[in-house]
Order: C-alpha cells, then sequence, then structure tokens
C-alpha cells in the first residue's frame, strides 16, 4: 500500500500551486521545484510540501526535510535552509488549498459497483469466511482465517491481517488492521476526519490522506469511530481495548496495553502513551500529550499535558488527591 492512501492528482510545480492558491510568494527560478505530496513536518521528504502555524511545532520545523513549509512571516527564521519558506498570513487555510490540488479525491467515497457480486470476492479471497451483504473494493488485501459478518464493507486501500474477526454493520478503509484484530459490530474505520477552515463565512474542508493503523491484538468496541489522518497516520497501539461509542479523532496516537472505556472522546492530534486507563464519557482536546500509566477518572475533561504516571479527575482534569480535597463528600464513596 502507498504511504498516502488517497490517489493524487499530477505532480505540480511550487509556482503553479502558489498561483492557483492566490499566495503572493515570489519565488526564484531555481526554487519552482515540482512537489509531489504533502506530509506532517517530523515525516516530510524532498519534494514534500508542508507547514507549521503553532509554536508547539517549531522544534519539528527546525528539522523538517520538507522541499517547501508554508509559515507565518514569525516563523520563516526556523525553517531550514534547505527549505523552501512560503510565507502566508494563513498557513493552515494556504496548506488545505495545497492538499485539495494534490489531493483532488480525498472529499467523498465512491462505491465500485462493479464489485458487489458474492462470487467475485469467493473467487479471489478463496479461504475468507463473510455473512450476506459482503462488499470489497479494489487494493484490498486480506489475511488468513478471517471472519466478517453481514452487510460489512471494506473499501479501497486496506490491509486486513491474519486471525482478524469483524463484525456486522462495520465499515473500514484506508486502513491497516494487524493480526488479531477484533472489531466489533457498527464500526466505522478510517473515514475522513472533522477538519476545516473558514473562508469568508464558508468553511472549506481539509482533506484526509492519512491512514488509520490498529496494531495486533486491538479490541475495537461496538459503534466507535476512528478517523484517518489529515496528513500522518491515526495510530492504536498493539493489545489496545477501546469499549462502545469511543471516538478517535484525525493524527491521534495511543499507545500500548491502553483501556479506553464507553463514550470517550480524543480531539485530533493527540499523543496518547502506553498503559493509559480512561473512564467512561471523559474527554481529551487536541494536541495535548498524555504520559504513560497515566489514570483519568470518568467524565474528566482533560485541557492540558498530563506527566507520566498521574492520575487526574474532574473538569478540568486535575490530580486525583486535588479533586477530592475540593470535593470532601467524594471520601464518602472512597
Amino acid at each position: 500500500m502507498s504511504e498516502k492512501i488517497i490517489t493524487k492528482k499530477n505532480k505540480l510545480f511550487l509556482k503553479t500551486i502558489l498561483k492557483k492558491i492566490n499566495n503572493n510568494s515570489s519565488l526564484k527560478k531555481k526554487d519552482d521545484i515540482i512537489i509531489t505530496g504533502i506530509n506532517d513536518l517530523s515525516n516530510s521528504k524532498k519534494n514534500e510540501l508542508t507547514y507549521c502555524k503553532n509554536s508547539k511545532y517549531i522544534h519539528f520545523l527546525k528539522n523538517t526535510k520538507a522541499s517547501a513549509v508554508i509559515v507565518s512571516i514569525k516563523f520563516r527564521k526556523y525553517v531550514p535552509k534547505k527549505s523552501i519558506a512560503i510565507i502566508s498570513q494563513q498557513p493552515g487555510l494556504d496548506f488545505a488549498k495545497v492538499s485539495n490540488l494534490l489531493y483532488p479525491d480525498s472529499y467523498y467515497s465512491k462505491i465500485n459497483y462493479s464489485n458487489l457480486n458474492s462470487e467475485i470476492i469467493r473467487n479471489k479471497y478463496k479461504n475468507l469466511k463473510f455473512g450476506i451483504g459482503f462488499y470489497v473494493e479494489e487494493n484490498v488485501k486480506i489475511g488468513k482465517n478471517v471472519y466478517i459478518g453481514n452487510n460489512v464493507t471494506i473499501k479501497k486501500n486496506c490491509i486486513i491481517g491474519d486471525d482478524v474477526i469483524i463484525g456486522s454493520n462495520v465499515v473500514i478503509e484506508n486502513s491497516l488492521i494487524s493480526d488479531s484484530v477484533h472489531i466489533c459490530d457498527g464500526s466505522i474505520i478510517g473515514k475522513k476526519g472533522f477538519g476545516f477552515k473558514f473562508i469568508k463565512g464558508k468553511c472549506l474542508r481539509i482533506p484526509h490522506v492519512g491512514k488509520v493503523v490498529i496494531g495486533k491484538e486491538c479490541e475495537i468496541g461496538s459503534n466507535c469511530v476512528i478517523d484517518r489522518g489529515s496528513v500522518k497516520n491515526t495510530i492504536i497501539g498493539e493489545k489496545t481495548f477501546l469499549d462502545n461509542l469511543v471516538h478517535i479523532a484525525h493524527n491521534v496516537t495511543i499507545g500500548k496495553n491502553c483501556i479506553l472505556a464507553a463514550q470517550v472522546g480524543v480531539a485530533g492530534s493527540t499523543r496518547i502513551g502506553d498503559n493509559v486507563i480512561i473512564g467512561g464519557q471523559a474527554g481529551i482536546s487536541g494536541h495535548l500529550i498524555i504520559g504513560s500509566n497515566v489514570k483519568i477518572g470518568g467524565k474528566s475533561g482533560v485541557v492540558k499535558n498530563i506527566e507520566d504516571n498521574e492520575t487526574v479527575m474532574g473538569y478540568p482534569a486535575k490530580p486525583f488527591r486535588e479533586f477530592v480535597k475540593e470535593n470532601k463528600w467524594i471520601k464518602k464513596l472512597i
């Protein structure tokens, strides 16, 4: 499977891109390079374009290997000498426009109706066991001993490992599902995330060209939603368990051996360490770092980073002892 799962348009010269997004940055003739794709700051390579709009990511900006970087004027000094700085008043908005140019089919998922015939599926995947209403598109690899329920859709650009169990009414696209994963009924994995920018009072959707990667021996409960990454991947570490009705937003990374109880929501680009336990209905804000061995109480609202080995509770979430001290009635319950 290709690194980017969305089909790209023709490669474009940087000067052409700037003209199409109405960016007036001037380029030297030698800087009018071909841009082959987009990526995040830390994973960008030669001939790729990225952006930075937040001081949290200055370290990654200083070390990026992207050929071109869209930044505000105040971040220009951090752009490496080998990268071309594209100055913008709204780096995130211009990056979204570039994404739309390079990945025009990232908005909508079209159905290939030619693959609806179950006989075609049986001939292609001879050892596969599946129920009624199973639909699979092209560019899909399915391993050994895989069991698939009724009314399941596996769309393009998916790899399903060995010994995977997929319940009924599941939709998977743009995803890598590792060995021995169990996905329960009704879950949706790999759909585009919730990302947009405002232009003159109207919303411009940000393309999502990453994928979802689920590690070995994970369990995904019923009616969970895991969004694919906007630029990088959304990752669920090995042996992590998601209860029912959990939502994981784009670009989130969750470590190994984590447990997320029902109705937990994790906002975009947050990183969660290993061995983390999150109680039911807790909400985690975006762009945070949650350390390893952390425990988060049910219905908590996490709005800042949490160090390793901490236990927090409440809204805003605070150390557990502090929470109990402020809410003396809880002492009667523990």
